[in-house]
């Protein structure tokens, strides 16, 4: 069986819900900072100290590298790095912040741009974090960090990934990248475009 290091996993579960994690192929081991969501390693993903070094075949990780401040950042993707075996590969989601920059200059900032389980999301919440959620003593929902097409790939580029894809789909960014080297078998991006390019169209797995 292969193994992913679910990073940032809350109360989910991304085997047997993603087609990239089969369950059938696929075990999973849950990270978090937060024990109240009785995750099987405790710690933060800037020190993942208790995962040793090249045991994960894949690292995944949405919506978490945005709540880091920027000097954090290189520190979780060398973490990340770190715990994957040679041709093991990561894929991370995060908000992009071209397209709420781009919604708040026609004057639509506060305007309701998809419903998320936490509620409706605005251009602002993706550029701060969820403000209600903030608000409502959620501190750690506050965004320290955004990214754009270019800064994204450009970060797992400088964390030692190889193999890099980013797409854009709806409201996020999706990065790929591999440890060391790419598998013949490993995943591909629909629509994958070098990172200097920024499409329009939404892509999916």
């Amino acid at each position: 069986m292969l193994r992913v290091l679910h990073v940032g996993c809350a109360k989910e579960r991304v085997v047997g819900r993603s087609e990239l994690f089969p369950a059938a192929k696929w075990v999973e081991t849950r990270l978090d900072i937060d024990p109240s969501v009785k995750p099987d390693v405790v710690a933060s993903m800037t020190d993942m100290s208790p995962v040793p070094d090249a045991s994960c075949h894949a690292v995944y990780s949405s919506h978490n590298l945005e709540h880091l401040f920027p000097h954090e950042l290189q520190q979780a993707l060398t973490e990340f790095l770190r715990v994957l075996e040679p041709g093991g590969f990561l894929f991370a989601r995060v908000p992009d912040l071209q397209l709420a920059s781009a919604a708040i200059a026609k004057g639509r900032a506060d305007e309701p741009l998809y419903e998320s389980a936490n509620g409706p999301i605005t251009p602002l919440d993706i550029v701060y974090g969820h403000r209600r959620s903030i608000a409502k003593g959620k501190v750690y929902m506050a965004h320290r960090n955004g990214f754009v097409f270019d800064s994204f790939g450009g970060a797992l580029e400088a964390a030692g990934f190889v193999g890099i894809q980013v797409v854009r789909e709806h409201y996020d960014l999706v990065g790929l990248g591999f440890k060391e080297f790419r598998r013949d078998t490993g995943p591909r991006l629909r629509q994958a475009v070098p990172k200097a390019a920024a499409p329009k169209a939404a892509a999916a797995l």
